[in-house]
């Protein structure tokens, strides 16, 4: 490799996409086009380098984020292949989170899928800039065009394809660059290796006039410099395409569209080649802001070697019983060997080793520098989320949003000695994956696991089985419930009580508001220090905010209600931390008997394209579960459902999809919200 050269020649991208629309087929091609892997291996035959997990290879997709390193014209690319099912977006959203790009991938056939929606969505909120290739180009119903105004319906950048496709299904032979005015040609024998530039046939020149022309207009319209040279009817040279291209991309304003086919060896470098061109550098991306913990005040760290350390740890994975821990360096330096501070925790941590990773495989290093992806071992406290910096200049960067589970499953140990193994296999999973909660159940006896969905718990116990050799009985998934009221009350709560020889009093009076669905709790604090001094206040709202977590009829959490403190009394001598919290609870727990409580249920969205001859029996099936139509879209020979349906009558869908459809409906679902049971 060459000469590790300055900032400006990294490049830290994700590979996303839809399940099934071919990242993990793509990162293989870039893996052995940029002489990182000597022979490609297919997700189908179980042999992909990035997905090296069992489960991965048996199930043909992806369930953790891979991460990789390699070098593409003296360039170093760090890539992060991310998973598609909806199962496991959180490995999506974090991994968006320290990546300063993304390679977004679509199947020609089937366009935008809601997966495809929902991380690019996720991008969006990170700022992240794209570049998108639609995959598949050589399958039946491949639609190029179709899929580019999908994307500009549904997205707010603007899709600029830079290169057009040369025939589509069988007769798919390469792809026109619509800026150099090319027709890229593979050749099959060298696996795609070698690909040559040639003259536009005739048969395309008039298509690659119109569609440059398109893609200069586009861009004049949101480049002002660009935009002279148009008006002026200048004839506008290459590299001026790239160079505003570039600045769109970056400023998330478009979105540069090439198209190919991985599985045929054909796309994958001009795809290397528009990371390099469009995507950013860690000196491109705007510094990182963080909180100065001492002072309070918003701070920043620019991507440089010469700033004082701030790094983000993304995720944990447990290696051989080893905490391994993925970081993303914002600024500064570290050196196998280092004391660095947690600053969530307030620890000091030690850098036993650095090191590159390739999938699973790993390379000591013996320092990194900002805006680098490393993996580290030794750091003993650190979890996902948490920042890494320097003592002396402490800054806690904004941590990663989990998602609540919305399924459990209860699991037994078989025998008293896989009980041990349990729990401590348990608590490494949960280090690892912070949308897996683990709770036990004392009535029961019972170990419930939440997550989120049927298809990560079951890798879950596959997991337990296989990496820790704990052996489980396991129970039927269940539906992770809320609670919420329907009407407005207001409530007191008194507690007045000798316990020892002290007396302990407290009055609280609530007044409990339901909210919109969906739009959370909030507590409001109304008190007037005449009526209750205000060191009791802060003890009130943490007795509401514990009770808000059990609710009145199944202790579920209770969700979208809006608690105001509006009065109380005090008793001088007698009034009590303890007082006050007990009668914040009790009146929150009385009122909340009051105001009609309800339950509520997940609902999933759930988006199902079928074969157009199945449409009745698969929309009949979604009525019969409760479900409630919201879209059906025709595609050609296929259409596309979509429904709101309540999760518990979700189960084992699957299977019934594809019985009612001989195996050609697909079909992936995401939690919409929650409604009254």
């Amino acid at each position: 490799m060459a000469a590790k050269s300055k900032i400006s020649r990294i490049r830290n991208i994700g590979i996303v996409a839809h399940i099934d629309a071919g990242k993990t087929t793509v990162t293989e091609r870039i893996l052995y086009y940029t002489g990182k892997s000597y022979k490609m291996g297919e997700v189908h035959d179980g042999e992909a380098v990035m997905d090296w997990m069992p489960q991965e290879q048996e199930r043909g997709i992806t369930i953790t984020s891979a991460v990789t390193t390699c070098a593409w014209k003296n360039y170093e690319i760090h890539i992060i292949d991310t998973p598609g099912h909806v199962d496991f977006t959180i490995e999506v959203e974090r991994s968006l989170r320290v990546l300063d790009g993304a390679v977004v991938v679509f199947c020609a056939v089937g366009c935008v899928e809601p997966q495809s929606e929902t991380v690019w969505h996720q991008a969006d909120k990170y700022g992240v800039p794209k570049i998108a290739f639609i995959n598949k180009m050589d399958r039946v119903g491949a639609d190029f065009f179709g899929a580019v105004a999908m994307m500009r319906e549904r997205f707010t950048s603007v899709p600029l394809p830079v290169q057009i496709p040369a025939g589509s299904e069988d007769n798919f032979h390469g792809a026109i660059d619509l800026i150099h005015e090319k027709l890229l040609i593979w050749d099959d024998n060298s696996q795609g290796m070698d690909y040559a530039a040639q003259e536009i046939p005739p048969e395309f020149t008039e298509q690659t006039r119109v569609k440059r022309e398109e893609l200069i207009e586009t861009l004049a319209n949101l480049d002002d410099d660009l935009a002279e040279k148009y008006l002026s009817g200048e004839v506008i040279p290459a590299a001026d395409i790239l160079a505003a291209l570039r600045k769109a991309t970056l400023s998330l304003k478009a979105v540069p569209v090439l198209c190919g086919t991985a599985l045929r060896n054909k796309g994958i470098q001009p795809v290397l080649d528009a990371v390099i061109d469009y995507l950013p550098s860690p000196e491109d991306i705007p510094p990182v802001k963080g909180i100065n913990p001492i002072t309070k005040k918003e701070e920043v760290r620019y991507s440089s070697d010469k700033e004082p350390l701030a790094a983000l740890a993304f995720k944990i994975v447990m290696e051989e019983g080893r905490k391994l821990t993925y970081l993303r360096i914002y600024a500064g330096q570290i050196n196998s060997g280092d004391e660095i501070y947690n600053v969530v925790k307030q620890k000091k941590e030690k850098v036993a080793r650095l090191l590159h990773m390739h999938a699973n495989k790993r390379e000591r290093i013996e320092k990194a520098s900002a805006g680098e992806l490393v993996a580290v071992l030794g750091l003993k406290e650190t979890t996902t989320g948490d920042t890494l910096c320097d003592e002396k200049h402490p800054i806690m960067l904004e941590q990663i949003e989990f998602y609540e589970p919305v399924i459990n499953q209860a699991i037994e140990a078989k025998t008293p000695a896989d009980q041990d193994k349990l729990t401590t296999s348990l608590a490494k999973l949960v280090q690892e994956d912070p949308t897996l909660r683990v709770k036990y159940d004392d009535e029961t006896a019972q170990t419930v696991i939440s997550g989120m969905g049927e298809l990560h718990l079951e890798i879950i116990v596959d997991r337990l089985k296989r990496e820790f050799n704990a052996h489980v009985n396991v129970g039927k998934p269940r539906v992770v419930h809320r609670e919420t009221i329907s009407r407005h009350v207001e409530a007191d709560g008194i507690f007045e009580k000798e316990l020892g020889d002290k007396k302990h009093f407290g009055h609280v009076r609530l007044s409990l508001t339901p909210r919109k669905r969906g739009s959370g709790n909030i507590v409001i604090n109304k008190l007037d220090p005449a009526n209750i001094p205000a060191d009791y206040h802060g003890i009130i709202i943490e007795g509401i905010n514990e009770a808000l977590m059990s609710g009145v009829l199944s202790s579920y959490p209770a969700i979208d209600v809006e608690v105001q403190i509006i009065g109380g009394s005090h008793k001088e001598g007698e009034s009590s931390l303890q007082g006050y919290k007990i009668a914040a609870a009790t009146a929150f727990r009385d009122g909340c008997n009051l105001a009609e409580p309800v339950m509520l249920e997940p609902v999933m969205l759930v988006d199902i394209i079928t074969p157009s001859e199945f449409m009745g029996d698969v929309i009949g099936d979604i009525n019969s579960r409760k479900g409630e139509i919201q879209a059906i879209s025709p595609k050609g020979s296929v259409s596309e459902v979509k429904a709101k349906v309540p999760l518990r009558a979700m189960f084992g869908y699957s299977t019934d999809l594809r019985s009612a459809t001989q195996g050609r409906a697909v079909f992936s679902m995401i939690f919409a919200e929650y409604d009254k049971a």
